[in-house]
């Protein structure tokens, strides 16, 4: 899966992350821009692009299952009574220009368009940093402003009868493993206790790598995380959890996450230590 355009992330002038804009996907796979692959340091891949078990997963990014029914996650759409169904209902991210374009981050404008129409226009920025020898800090902010005449409300399988499942917003696919990765927070540790609940910071661990997400906004820390380790390794900051988000018309709704990107497995303390430095006042 290749784009049209595509730009590489550096950190002090080490490769870490590509990212395509234009990427020549399906209708059903929802077509929108990615980072990936996207490496620690030492160059060790920790996102996967379109696996075998859920071919609309596409690294790290911006994916919506719901967005007044339209589809901006791929696949099938969860319906209420029904189940996971197949829909002609999915939408596109559009990129139309870069604001700005370093080595080290963007700005991008982006378009989401479904069944003909505008149904937002986003502004995401996205900037690398070095934290030490051995981790680099991704910081992915995202703005949603309703262009529509209406109100527009954001869902999720979770607030359309699906219990477990608020998955939409920002989503990182993980690195897949023989041995499943290990999830835990300040307070608590496993999938079962992590998932579905909000906390500063959620540290997914690998054989040889860490990830660890912050929420960098108290809005943003609001939102409960989205965790798979077991049947996929896989970690979203929920944008619809309990209840759909609306946004009136001309408003903006936005969240900033920062992802700690680290060589080795981080124990609580070190998570967390490099998660003070990445998010910085």
């Amino acid at each position: 899966m290749t784009g049209t355009d595509s730009l590489v992330l550096r950190v002090a002038g080490r490769p870490v992350g590509r990212y395509v804009t234009r990427p020549a996907l399906p209708a059903r796979l929802s077509p929108r821009p990615y980072l990936h692959p996207v490496t620690t340091l030492a160059g060790t891949t920790v996102t996967e692009l379109a696996p075998a078990d859920h071919l609309h997963h596409l690294g790290v990014g911006v994916a919506v299952p719901d967005v007044e029914g339209h589809n901006f996650w791929g696949g099938r759409t969860f319906v209420r009574d029904r189940g996971p169904t197949e829909l002609d209902n999915h939408g596109a991210q559009r990129h139309t220009a870069f604001q700005l374009r370093d080595p080290d981050g963007f700005v991008e404008e982006l378009r989401w368009v479904a069944a003909g129409r505008e149904l937002l226009h986003e502004r995401r920025t996205v900037a690398a940093t070095a934290l030490t020898d051995t981790a680099w800090a991704l910081d992915f902010t995202f703005s949603l402003t309703n262009t529509t005449s209406g109100t527009l409300t954001i869902g999720s399988p979770a607030t359309n009868g699906r219990p477990g499942a608020a998955y939409g917003g920002f989503f990182w696919r993980a690195r897949k493993e023989q041995t499943p990765p290990q999830a835990f927070t300040a307070r608590a540790h496993g999938e079962s206790e992590v998932h579905g609940r909000s906390a500063d910071w959620l540290a997914l661990t690998g054989e040889d790598w860490s990830l660890v997400f912050a929420g960098a906004t108290e809005r943003t820390r609001r939102d409960p995380w989205f965790v798979r380790t077991t049947e996929y390794p896989g970690v979203g900051s929920s944008l619809a959890h309990g209840e759909r988000l609306a946004i009136a018309p001309g408003d903006t709704a936005v969240r900033r996450i920062v992802t700690v990107v680290a060589d080795g497995r981080l124990d609580r303390d070190g998570a967390s230590t490099l998660v003070r430095k990445a998010v910085s006042p």
